[in-house]
């Protein structure tokens, strides 16, 4: 029995002890949130690191759905407008939730209720939509959005 696999467009990060496929298109913010998310967990002094920018390989194993990232562009990030950069990286993740990069105006004001990102592997992910805003403290929007789902 083959492990179902997909490659999609989107950057998957772990924070503590969960994993996030930012998703949105090209030029939404999935990079920088990432960067953001990264930053905001380190500096509380919490685990964080990067699993995949721009394309994520996904794979179900054991009924999760596991992030890892293609060789060829391991522990690099785009930094729009200024270039790719190195960051440090796990070689897999299993992704809890997917995050929506959102800017202002918010139309919706509030997301539909039970919003979902299906994947090609059959499964979806319970989408959270984060702020890309300056300013915007992620990590407490996170905090507060997961509250008790979330341990760090």
């Amino acid at each position: 029995m083959t492990t179902p696999r997909a490659n999609v467009h989107g950057t998957a990060i772990v924070l503590g002890t969960h994993g996030f496929l930012i998703t949105g298109p090209s030029g939404s913010g999935k990079s920088r949130l990432a960067l953001a998310c990264i930053a905001a967990a380190r500096q509380a002094g919490e685990f964080a690191a990067l699993v995949a920018d721009d394309r994520v390989d996904l794979s179900l194993e054991h009924g999760r759905i596991v992030a890892r990232c293609p060789p060829s562009i391991s522990g690099l990030i785009e930094i729009r407008g200024c270039g790719i950069g190195n960051v440090e990286t796990v070689p897999a993740a299993v992704i809890d939730w997917a995050l929506l990069p959102v800017t202002a105006p918010f139309d919706p004001r509030l997301p539909p209720e039970a919003e979902t990102l299906p994947l090609p592997l059959g499964r979806a992910l319970p989408i959270v939509r984060v702020p890309v805003e300056n300013g915007a403290m992620v990590l407490d929007i996170l905090r507060a959005l997961l509250a008790e789902k979330l341990r760090f």
